[in-house]
């Protein structure tokens, strides 16, 4: 599997469980609108057969789940999509399991379970459908845990700048907004150590202002 560079310099210091030459083991929640590419992405990059709990969309579900702008898509992911990518090349050899969250925002209450010891998110992004990505980018904000912005660059969608997306969203400066294609093993697999350089980052940052880290990292 691909193991593109920046690597995370050490991601020991969101994950101390580890032993020595074992692989640094982190959980991942992939997140985004209804639509926006979350189960792609975790199958793209998933060396297992990935873990799918997608249903057929039906005539039930037409009054709260919009297709505008993606009216192709035939099915929904009902509980969570579950992978795993093993970077043994890496300077710390790292194991990510990933769990990509339902879209749709009446599913929120799954998506606290689906946070819990993780040490980050990434919210994919579809700029036809925008709105849709406040919900969950709210969400990681509200419950503290470092988030990567990843614009899912969509065949046929017009290509903003990553800082007109932060710019649309209202993102602060030190969440970093990427572009990838979401059917690219190595563009998910970039994004994903992104989001872990992030969330080291972020942890060092929280430990060198003296505040104790947040339980969701402690639990990591």
């Amino acid at each position: 599997m691909p193991s593109p560079i920046p690597r995370p310099d050490d991601p020991t210091t969101v994950s101390p469980h580890s032993q020595a030459g074992a692989p640094t083991v982190l959980k991942i929640v992939i997140a985004g609108g209804f639509g926006a590419g979350k189960t792609t992405a975790v199958g793209a990059v998933s060396e297992i057969t990935p873990l799918s709990t997608e249903e057929y969309l039906t005539e039930a579900s037409a009054d709260v789940d919009s297709l505008a702008g993606i009216e192709a898509k035939t099915t929904t992911t009902v509980a969570f999509d579950f992978g795993r990518l093993s970077l043994p090349d890496a300077p710390m050899p790292l194991e990510l399991f990933l769990f990509g969250t339902p879209g749709q925002d009446r599913f929120v209450d799954l998506w606290y379970d689906l946070s819990r010891g993780a040490v980050g998110a990434v919210v994919l992004v579809d700029t036809r459908r925008l709105e849709s990505s406040f919900t969950p980018v709210s969400f990681f904000e509200d419950i503290g845990l470092p988030f990567v912005v990843a614009v899912n660059q969509f065949d046929g969608a017009h290509r903003y700048h990553p800082e007109q997306v932060r710019a649309a969203l209202e993102l602060p400066a030190a969440v970093p907004v990427v572009t990838c294609d979401a059917r690219e093993p190595n563009h998910v697999a970039g994004v994903l150590l992104a989001l872990v350089d992030h969330a080291v980052n972020s942890a060092a940052t929280t430990n060198r202002a003296g505040h104790t880290p947040s339980s969701t990292l402690q639990d990591a």
